[in-house]
């Protein structure tokens, strides 16, 4: 049983309603969160018509507010907008969505006060009106707002859109605005795109700067941000109605050979059952670099859509020969029949083990994760090993120490080598580090084999790098 002096609910009814009044005015002398929080409850215990007062009030005062807000005053600023947003939801809606509605729209709109008084890129504060942005959403559907209505302030959220605040709105606004809702909305982005296309007279334009083909125009400047702020709303708006082929009439023409263009056009035609149209898609890119993962897996899967299983097969493995991408290969496995699966990763290890580049070969190994063909491949390939790689070998080692430490021995060793045959003394403390790690596989290594047993590795770095002060410096 717990004691009388526990705090928790039971104990503190036991001291009664005045003194725990007290306390509480007591405790909230100095604490504004406090205090405020103490007011919302007594709002609420009048009815969701004062709790909306004091809402309306707070969020006021945070638009107005002119304080900078630094790093550590940003879990107290989230806290204090969570308790506003948290009480419109469950307090205000539940009596009111009408009202409830309106005050989501207010608490939005301080999204601009919040981050121009923040310096601070935590994420918290987009994190809480993304989620503003859902509960609106709620909120309209169940307050019966116009779809006109609704539509026109969603496209002058847009307008205003400048720290992605409003980002899911119209996914969000979805299920509210309808049908007959996205195409108003529709409308009015199409009608402001186009004004973004009418240019003043030049004695009229003002000048930002100057650039290699003249002026730069500030009205050149909204306009291009007006246009692509329509053109990504009119894109979720084509998505939203399941329609392609206005989700591919707002892409640009140069724009339809980027290859992860050319992935979002190719996913939406797939899902229409347009596959023969998304391999044309694909293969119009521009194929002058090196075409991504996600590129490549689009089209293998785009040829499987069109029955073309050998031949997606067939360029999973190509795409895997060429790269040793991992996924490549898990997606070409997850193909086979059984027990066929084993027979090809075996193969495809066997030609990991004879990759021209060693780093690549050593960093599929490490992804898969195959540690002793790591281990095998270290073994062999020692002399091609880069030092300087410390991204790649530092884990592989880390991998490697427990039941391959000659293999981890050698992978610390080469960047020890590099570190000193160049004189990177940014590194000799890491390098230090390697080889007291060294040291300490040492007396687990049965067979140095053609690699020298600790005692002598360090003698000859002494004999090689004796004059490297800065390094000796630091081995105890």
């Amino acid at each position: 049983m717990a004691a009388k002096t526990t705090l928790n609910a039971k104990n503190l009814e036991a001291l009664g309603a005045q003194r725990l009044a007290e306390l509480l005015i007591e405790i909230s002398t100095g604490s504004a969160a406090h205090k405020r929080r103490l007011r919302m409850e007594l709002a609420g215990s009048q009815g969701s018509t004062e709790v909306a007062r004091e809402i309306r009030k707070r969020l006021g005062s945070i638009a107005r507010a002119q304080s900078v807000i630094e790093w550590h005053k940003v879990k107290t600023v989230n806290a204090d907008l969570e308790a506003q947003r948290s009480a419109i939801v469950t307090i205000v809606a539940a009596d009111d969505p009408k009202e409830a509605f309106d005050l989501i729209w207010q608490f939005l709109a301080v999204a601009d006060s919040i981050f121009h008084r923040s310096n601070s890129n935590d994420t918290a504060f987009i994190e809480m009106f993304h989620q503003a942005c859902a509960d609106a959403g709620v909120i309209a559907s169940s307050a019966g707002i116009g779809i006109d209505v609704l539509a026109d302030k969603v496209f002058t959220a847009l307008q205003d859109n400048d720290y992605g605040q409003y980002d899911p709105l119209i996914a969000e606004m979805v299920p509210a605005l309808g049908k007959e809702g996205l195409e108003r909305l529709k409308s009015l982005l199409v009608q402001w795109s186009n004004e973004a296309e009418e240019k003043p007279a030049d004695a009229d334009r003002e000048i930002l700067g100057w650039g290699g083909s003249g002026p730069i125009y500030q009205d050149e400047i909204y306009a291009k941000d007006r246009r692509l702020t329509a053109r990504m709303a009119l894109q979720e708006i084509a998505d939203a109605q399941d329609d392609v082929d206005a989700f591919i009439a707002q892409q640009p023409e140069e724009t339809l050979r980027a290859p992860m263009v050319a992935i979002a056009i190719s996913d939406r035609l797939l899902l229409a059952g347009r596959a023969e149209e998304a391999l044309r898609i694909l293969d119009g890119v521009d194929h002058r670099f090196e075409m991504p993962f996600e590129w490549q897996e689009a089209r293998a899967e785009t040829l499987e859509a069109l029955g073309r299983r050998e031949e997606a097969q067939a360029y999973r493995w190509q795409c895997f020969e060429q790269s040793l991408n991992v996924e490549h290969l898990r997606a070409f496995l997850r193909k086979l029949a059984d027990f066929d699966d084993i027979e090809a990763e075996e193969k495809a290890f066997a030609f990991a083990h004879g990759f021209p580049d060693v780093h690549r070969a050593l960093a599929f190994f490490l992804a898969w994760p195959a540690p002793a063909d790591a281990a095998k491949l270290v073994s062999r390939r020692q002399a091609e090993l880069d030092g300087d790689l410390y991204e790649l070998m530092t884990p592989a080692a880390e991998m490697l120490q427990e039941k391959h430490p000659l293999a981890a021995t050698m992978l610390l060793r080469s960047m020890i080598g590099f570190a000193l045959d160049y004189g990177r003394s940014s590194r000799y403390r890491h390098a230090a580090r390697h080889l007291a790690e060294c040291a300490s596989l040492a007396p687990h290594i049965d067979d140095f084999g053609s690699a020298l047993p600790h005692d002598a590795y360090i003698a000859e770095l002494k004999r090689q790098h004796g004059t490297k002060h800065g390094f000796w410096s630091l081995i105890r």
